[in-house]
């Protein structure tokens, strides 16, 4: 691997109450743990626990067994494999990976839509793929977590879904600036006790949109893109990913949502795609993961490398330490591209990682 470690700043914003110098201590604790998205939901339990007849405060994430007053030790993500999650697959439809050992990923990628932003037509691989998460604790619980990628026609519909089957919306947003279709992005949480209820929930949301089948992996095509010094120049070593080349950050922390860690690669990275466009050139699109005080920092850097900001907002109701995200847009020279990210890189708390 071509990565370069990122220092640990001095200078990054430290939380005053002990649970976030508890979470900041644990930053290279043996699970990589970034940022999730949103709360365990009473109205998943029914998607889950309420099933298993476990109630609504099944599979919080709570650990047991400590002292009475004592701080309960947050539920950490157990190992699976392919095998573990066959049931889940056959209901989305499709089959799925396990990444790290403790997550299952399954990705919905939008081939129907063709969508135009800022003269350009993006691919799936740049900003229009859908993905649902599902980790196994050790209590027992299942967290499924995910982002859907829906035209504005489907977005009701879906949210509709949602809610009938007691998932929750945690975010609903776009990553793009004017484009045509509009395309939204949703976020959405699951927690209980039974992932093939969730996953039933999961996929009548993506039948309520036009997402195509699954199709068979292609093998990756040479990128017109120097992603050697692209490598060089942000420290770490990206990927060629459906046709986009893909360089991904995990925050440092120990992330934890309602007694849960949180695993790396869950959707709370910063995560930059690059689609080639010729010549060298390329559209770049994704987001910067942040706490408070990293905000106007990164957005003063990113404006002073030429990239426009998109948005900001969370992914996530409850995580601690708190999260925070901004999507932004860039067409140019790729490796100039890459040197208008780099000090916004360093501006944050994160290592490089694999998607």
């Amino acid at each position: 691997m071509n990565g370069r470690s990122q220092k640990d700043e001095s200078g990054h914003d430290r939380a005053t109450t002990p649970r976030r110098r508890l979470l900041a201590a644990a930053a290279f604790a043996p699970v990589l743990a970034v940022a999730g998205t949103g709360p365990a939901s009473a109205g998943t339990a029914s998607a889950g626990a309420k099933e298993s007849g476990a109630g609504a405060n099944a599979g919080r994430g709570y650990g047991t067994g400590t002292t009475a007053g004592a701080a309960p030790e947050p539920v950490r993500p157990v190992a699976t494999t392919p095998a573990d999650w066959k049931g889940v697959a056959k209901v989305m439809g499709r089959p799925g990976s396990v990444l790290n050992d403790v997550m299952y990923r399954t990705r919905f990628p939008r081939h129907d839509l063709n969508v135009v932003s800022q003269g350009i037509r993006v691919t799936p691989g740049l900003a229009l793929a859908s993905h649902i998460g599902f980790i196994r604790y050790a209590d027992g619980s299942t967290l499924a977590m995910g982002d859907m990628a829906v035209t504005e026609d489907e977005l009701q519909r879906v949210s509709d879904a949602l809610i009938e089957h007691g998932i929750a919306q945690t975010a609903i947003h776009k990553h793009l600036l004017a484009h045509d279709p509009d395309i939204w992005w949703t976020h959405v949480h699951a927690h209980g006790r039974d992932p093939m209820a969730m996953a039933r929930g999961f996929r009548a949301a993506f039948d309520a949109t036009a997402t195509p089948p699954a199709r068979p992996l292609e093998p990756p095509q040479p990128l017109d893109l120097d992603v050697r010094a692209m490598d060089d120049v942000l420290g770490t070593e990206g990927v060629n990913d459906d046709g986009i080349y893909k360089s991904v950050f995990a925050r440092r922390e120990t992330i934890i949502e309602h007694g849960m860690v949180l695993p790396a690669g869950l959707g709370s990275t910063s995560a930059f795609n690059f689609q080639p466009l010729g010549g060298g050139q390329a559209a770049v699109n994704g987001d910067f993961v942040m706490i408070a005080s990293e905000i106007q920092t990164v957005h003063t850097l990113l404006r002073n490398g030429g990239i426009s900001l998109v948005e900001l907002h969370n992914h996530g109701l409850s995580e601690e330490p708190r999260l925070f995200f901004t999507h932004f847009w860039g067409v140019g020279d790729g490796v100039e591209l890459a040197k208008a990210l780099r000090p916004a890189v360093d501006a944050t708390h994160v290592v490089p990682a694999k998607d």
